[in-house]
């Protein structure tokens, strides 16, 4: 907040203290919290003399500034209070008295000193334009503080008892959330009336962040407040279908889903498997990619015909003789089907390797399955996969990466 500006020379020797992340502005307060060791050293030094130090921003964030790491300008100010937070913390309060510009320092260590000129605030006319730059920024400073949750709205109140342009544009650089660079730019300039300039597009390009800040977070809200009702309204929805015993149509899938699960006679374990996947369905949304996949999956097991089997006839002598019926010659095919079923036949069981014809169209591929199928007293089953687009629909891996290599 500010004060009035005590009445106190300024030495022309100061010790430096380079404040980090800040400006110190003439007639303000400032809190500081110090933990370095020089900065400690130094209030200690500056509270047995004449309490008067200079306050400078910091270029970086190095720990230990040394003079390249600090402005040229800065503050002369005033200690009003000192608190120790611990061995190596202390809270101090000072007061901005006047401008200050760094001609040479004297020494760096054990903290830095240097000789200043203290500037003097340059006079000025009440004009008519001064009076409509103060109003201007008046006005975006008091839209500034009502649309920001950091901001006092006392703070607009305050800013219009300020009749001085300077200490108006101090006070207001002060508390506005500008770089560090901006606000020592404004720190820097002494005619009281270009500052109030300057400030301006400062105040504005501020105005403009909070405005689109203020506009995002109102569509956020009411996406959110749509969604809300969105929600409610669909819960009221299920509750009224409940009543009077409507269900969606997934609902009704699912339902029909279980029970042809239930009423096929399905082995144990692809019976859990199915049922487990129709409980998963259930939770899902159904426009997401995994319900169709997943959708896909159940209708697979289901079309499969567990339970219907058929007893193969692997008399060698009657296939020998269908394939010869429906074959001429390809000798060497018929011999290599014949040995298959013969091994098949000494097995006992259907597990092993399988065949595979390949060749061009027309060479018999099909037709010599279909007399395999006849003489084993099969049915023939034909699946194209013409419209499979690659490897992973025949091995399954679009169960678990969906939308891979697609």
């Amino acid at each position: 907040m500010p004060y009035h500006k005590p009445k106190m020379k300024i030495p022309k020797e100061l010790p430096i203290l380079p404040v980090k992340g800040g400006v110190v502005f003439p007639h303000l307060v400032v809190p500081l919290i110090l933990t370095q060791k020089r900065s400690l050293k130094l209030i200690d030094d500056a509270l047995s003399l004449d309490k008067i130090i200079a306050t400078v921003a910091q270029k970086n964030e190095v720990e230990e500034a040394g003079p390249e790491d600090i402005f040229s300008y800065g503050t002369a100010s005033v200690i009003l209070k000192m608190l120790r937070s611990g061995k190596n913390s202390m809270r101090v309060v000072v007061q901005g008295l006047s401008r200050i510009k760094i001609l040479h320092f004297l020494q760096k260590e054990p903290y830095m000193i240097a000789i200043v000129e203290e500037l003097e605030e340059r006079n000025y006319r009440l004009t008519s334009e001064v009076e409509a730059l103060k109003h201007n920024v008046l006005n975006m400073f008091k839209e500034v503080v009502k649309n920001s949750p950091y901001l006092s709205e006392d703070l607009s109140t305050v800013a219009l008892n300020l009749k001085d342009p300077g200490k108006l544009t101090d006070f207001i650089a002060s508390y506005m959330n500008f770089s560090v660079e901006d606000k020592e730019k404004l720190l820097e300039i002494v005619d009281p009336i270009e500052r109030l300039r300057s400030l301006i597009p400062m105040l504005s390009k501020e105005l403009e962040v909070i405005r689109l800040s203020r506009k995002i977070e109102e569509e956020v809200k009411s996406e959110i407040d749509r969604g809300q009702r969105e929600f409610w309204l669909r819960k009221q929805l299920k509750a009224i279908q409940k009543e009077l015993g409507i269900k969606e149509e997934w609902e009704v899938e699912i339902e029909n889903l279980r029970a042809k699960v239930d009423s096929l006679n399905l082995p144990e374990r692809v019976r859990s498997v199915a049922l487990e996947e129709v409980e998963k369905l259930s939770r899902m949304v159904p426009g997401s990619p995994e319900y169709s996949v997943s959708r896909n999956y159940l209708d697979w097991i289901l079309s499969l015909p567990w339970s219907v089997e058929t007893k193969d006839n692997l008399d060698l002598e009657r296939v020998k003789g269908i394939l010869d019926e429906d074959h001429y010659d390809l000798e060497q095919v018929k011999e290599r089907i014949l040995e298959f079923l013969a091994v098949r036949k000494l097995r006992g069981d259907a597990r092993g390797p399988i065949l595979c014809f390949v060749g061009p169209p027309g060479v018999g591929k099909t037709s010599l399955g279909k007399s395999i199928a006849r003489a084993l007293g099969r049915r023939f089953v034909r699946i194209s996969l013409g419209g499979v687009r690659d490897e992973s629909e025949i091995r399954g891996h679009r169960r678990t990466y969906v939308g891979a290599l697609s």
